[in-house]
């Protein structure tokens, strides 16, 4: 099976003092061009913002902005009147379209936050601007792949304007799942905490795995596993 392997320590690195990132894709002043995206998964930087700190109201167009919140707490504010505070275990899917302005700030005075910002194409440009947030408890993710967005919202999953399913999982250390990718379909897994061994390829936390050819995924834990997995488009 035709992959790709992005090391934790290979991905772009930001130092703000307040926020600390790590980029798996082109993103600011960082530029790789064998690393402009996967498909119409553009961005995923892993942010760890300081108390109190953050991201003052900053404009965005044309874009699918999804939040996972790994650690703490994410206080988002929005031009569309959305105000709220985003968890470990909660989805946050903000479709930028015409034009939305937001900001992102550590919810706490005395603890970092740690988040998974990603950036999903979407289908088509010039959407309304929308918001939507869900929990997804630990027992719907606890050795299992949930689905947590896609195009059409089943399951209960929020709905992302592009042709992609996201799942998230947490596997316990020496348990296993499998997933089958279908033809014209191609996956990327980014492994957030643990050691997890995907068709027999060891990973480690922060790394992520491009996975190009249909077939049979075997996902294995070394230890407790966190990870998101993106079926998308080839």
């Amino acid at each position: 099976m035709n992959q790709i392997l992005r090391p934790s320590d290979a991905r772009g690195n930001a130092d703000f003092g307040w926020l600390k990132s790590r980029h798996t894709f082109s993103f600011g002043s960082y530029f790789d061009p064998n690393h402009i995206g996967f498909g119409a998964l553009r961005v995923i930087n892993e942010d760890r913002v300081a108390p109190s700190a953050g991201f003052p109201a900053h404009p965005h167009q044309n874009m699918e902005i999804i939040s996972y919140v790994v650690s703490g707490g994410l206080e988002h504010k929005d031009s569309l009147g959305t105000g709220s505070v985003i968890r470990p275990g909660d989805l946050q899917r903000m479709t930028a379209g015409t034009g939305v302005r937001h900001s992102e700030y550590n919810h706490s005075d005395a603890d970092p936050v740690h988040f998974l910002q990603i950036w999903i194409i979407p289908e088509e440009d010039g959407l309304a601007p929308s918001y939507e947030q869900k929990a997804f408890p630990e027992e719907e993710r606890r050795n299992a792949l949930r689905l947590i967005g896609s195009r059409d919202g089943r399951n209960g999953s929020l709905v992302i304007h592009q042709d992609v399913d996201l799942y998230a999982s947490l596997l316990s250390a020496d348990r296993s799942l499998a997933y089958d990718i279908r033809p014209g379909r191609k996956v990327w897994l980014q492994l957030v905490k643990g050691k997890l061994s995907v068709n027999g390829q060891q990973l480690a936390a922060g790394d992520g795995l491009g996975l190009l050819d249909a077939g049979a995924i075997a996902l294995a834990a070394g230890e407790d596993a966190e990870f998101l997995l993106f079926d998308l488009a080839a």
